[in-house]
């Protein structure tokens, strides 16, 4: 597996710029979290070097990603404090999340990083394959879902340059491999059938890098609290099935009956699934034998163009529908709009499965909506954020299908009036892989190291 370090991950231009900046900052921190008497910074400065490594790392648990990386870069003994927190996992800071992107203007191995908590850009180079070469189909705690030329899937931590080749795409249920004379994988194989019906149309051939515009489509990593390790969820044609590998599978495990998912959320050994009828799917996938059940089904009101599980930080799920504008399947020529979100619905369902309500207001909380593992945040906790509105990426199936240089649909929109606004002016992004939120983490994860030898 390819490393990289911290200084090039994220190009500071001038590390000792932010010296007086962090330093302050531990000055400020230091009081509050041990108790300490309140010092002038004069007093502090000349003691500071030599605080105990604990201190120093309860003091940088508080910090966020670009301000953590920058005080392991100030000396030695906070680079020591830095290095400690993140083998040893205890870096536990909600991270506001960022935005992923690449550009045109960068080598092909670089993305970068929108902090919403700065409101600027920092740029990552990656291990291979080039970044710029794959496709972004999920984000969940930390980590990037990607598909490479040869439409094999990867996990990416994009601050921690850890990368986990997932199993082959040919484990897949509905794909199978095709062998040159030289034994070698040349073209795949893709059939139509679902859990509830079979297909009347032969299976269809793709070539290797063809096969990821029609295959995968979303993607999830969900800690497993159970087992201390992870689990994988893919939804994939044909009609957005779904699938999943477990640390230790070397193959990925196939759900039927059913199909047509949009979202999905894993709780307690239960993987939460919502299909285009409002349905809740329950799998339970902690013991040998899989099972599944429907808990709950939301009415349908309306047509929507996206829906979303989203576990709010009260204890309820959240159902959200996301509505869109008339849209333009052949825009013209440079044409700035292709399609708007004009709107969101929720629905909140109790803890019980007992109850549906609809919900016209998020008060102080925020959603992110797009590839990513769908999330509600409290705005008090972060503060860049505005409350009661939706953070929202481009997730519409079309754009792996022919449409990448198509205008992304990417804003904020507020809950209460529908009203919206740019995430950034003028846009930084290529349309191509798709933009999309992450929430950081730098923490080197035991069990993860663990999965990547067995998957």
């Amino acid at each position: 597996m390819e490393t990289c370090s911290i200084a090039r991950i994220i190009r500071l231009q001038d590390l000792a710029l932010y010296r007086h900046k962090l330093c302050s900052l531990v000055f400020r921190l230091l009081p509050q979290l041990q108790g300490f008497p309140s010092l002038t910074e004069t007093k502090m400065a000349a003691t500071l070097p030599e605080l105990p490594q604990d201190i120093l790392m309860v003091i940088f648990a508080a910090l966020e990603i670009p301000d953590l990386v920058r005080a392991g870069s100030v000396c030695s003994s906070w680079h020591s404090a830095y290095a400690e927190l993140r083998t040893l996992g205890k870096y536990k800071q909600g991270q506001t999340p960022c935005l992923v992107y690449t550009s045109e203007s960068d080598p092909d191995d670089v993305l970068s990083l929108y902090s919403l908590a700065e409101k600027r850009s920092y740029k990552l180079t990656l291990p291979q394959p080039p970044i710029r070469s794959r496709y972004l189909i999920g984000s969940s705690h930390g980590w990037l879902i990607t598909v490479d030329e040869r439409s094999e899937m990867h996990l990416l931590n994009p601050i921690t340059c850890e990368q986990i080749a997932l199993p082959s795409v040919t484990t897949i249920e509905h794909v199978k491999p095709i062998f040159d004379e030289y034994g070698d994988i040349c073209k795949y194989e893709m059939s139509g059938h679902t859990g509830m019906r079979n297909s009347r149309n032969p299976p269809s051939i793709f070539a290797l890098a063809e096969l990821r515009d029609r295959l995968q489509w979303k993607a999830f990593v969900f800690p497993d609290t159970s087992t201390g390790s992870y689990i994988v969820v893919l939804i994939h044609d044909p009609q957005c099935q779904l699938s999943f590998a477990k640390a230790g599978d070397d193959k990925w495990t196939w759900l039927p009956p059913d199909y047509l998912y949009d979202d999905c959320t894993y709780k307690d050994g239960i993987l939460y699934a919502v299909n285009v009828k409002g349905e809740f799917h329950a799998f339970d996938l902690s013991g040998p034998v899989v099972t599944v059940k429907m808990v709950i089904r939301v009415p349908k009101h309306y047509v929507c163009d996206g829906r979303y599980i989203v576990q709010a930080p009260w204890g309820s799920l959240l159902l959200v529908y996301r509505i869109v504008g008339d849209h333009d399947l052949e825009p013209e020529p440079g044409a700035s709009e292709y399609w708007n979100t004009k709107e969101i619905q929720i629905f909140e369902i109790d803890a019980l499965w007992s109850e549906i309500k609809v919900i016209h207001c998020l008060r102080d909380h925020v959603l992110f909506l797009g590839h990513n593992l769908s999330l509600c945040l409290s705005a008090d906790e972060y503060p860049a954020l505005k409350a009661n509105c939706s953070y929202f990426t481009d997730d519409n199936f079309l754009w792996t299908v022919g449409h990448k240089n198509s205008h992304r649909d990417m804003g904020i929109l507020k809950l209460d009036d529908n009203s919206r606004e740019e995430l950034v002016s003028p846009q930084l992004w290529s349309n191509c892989p798709a933009p999309m939120w992450i929430t950081p983490d730098p923490r080197k994860i035991n069990a993860m190291g663990s999965m990547s030898q067995q998957l």
